[in-house]
């Protein structure tokens, strides 16, 4: 299934929490930190949203930084994404 968002909207798919901290301590699953890094797997066309011209600045495979409260998170084919706004994008990682 391929997903097609719309407008500014950015799919994401979380990297993966940090299991262990830099000492080397195993941290639980309750203890991790919701991961805030991701890599982008599809984006919208952009457009005018609000009256504002949105151009997207992302691109597939891009790894970004993205607000921690951000979006809304779905399930699909037992693969965890994150939709999210451009503006919601704090950073892309080079």
């Amino acid at each position: 299934m391929n997903i097609k968002p719309l407008l500014d909207k950015v799919v994401l798919e979380p990297l993966e929490a940090e299991e262990k901290t830099a000492s080397g301590i195993l941290l639980p699953n309750s203890a991790q930190e919701k991961p805030c890094m991701a890599k982008v797997v599809a984006v919208g066309e952009g457009g005018m949203v609000d009256g504002y011209e949105v151009k997207i600045l992302v691109k597939n495979g891009d790894k970004v930084l993205y607000s921690k409260y951000a979006g809304t998170e779905v399930k699909i084919e037992n693969k965890n994404y994150v939709i999210v706004k451009q503006a919601d994008i704090l950073a892309i990682l080079e």
